[in-house]
């Protein structure tokens, strides 16, 4: 059973946080106007046994789209879609995003070994990269 008109799809081996990939996704649909005030979501555990994911990734992704004000969950009620998010919310969506990633790759980045001073050594290259060719660099390009 699809609760989305097109599934969310989740990528494993992105190295993004599968909550994020989640949260991301349903901002999107929302901004999108795919869904809209008063659609309702699935429950944490139909979401979670769709997605083949553990309920508290879901579970997580639901809170951080919750205290974002973009949906509402009603006890016995379900899930809503909140209303339509405003800018301010959606940006502070992304950076809640933002923050999830970057924790991740820093911590990725410790258990490899590297320091602060390499991290921000590949972080600026990439950024200036980023900033001449005017595209964010392919993580699949192994340059």
């Amino acid at each position: 059973m699809t609760f989305f008109s097109s599934p969310i799809s989740l990528d494993f081996r992105s190295g993004q946080p599968i909550y994020v990939q989640i949260v991301e996704q349903i901002r999107a649909r929302v901004a999108e106007g795919a869904l809209k005030p008063g659609d309702q979501l699935p429950t944490v555990r139909q979401l979670a046994t769709e997605l083949r994911v553990n309920f508290n990734t879901v579970a997580r992704a639901y809170r951080i789209l919750d205290e974002a004000g973009l949906i509402s969950t009603q006890q016995g009620r379900g899930t809503y879609i909140w209303e339509a998010p405003t800018e301010e919310r959606l940006q502070h969506i992304r950076q809640q995003s933002l923050e999830a990633l970057a924790k991740h790759f820093i911590n990725a980045a410790a258990r490899m070994g590297a320091g602060p001073d390499d991290v921000l050594e590949q972080v600026n290259g990439l950024i200036r990269s980023w900033q001449e060719q005017g595209a964010a660099p392919d993580p699949d390009d192994e340059t």
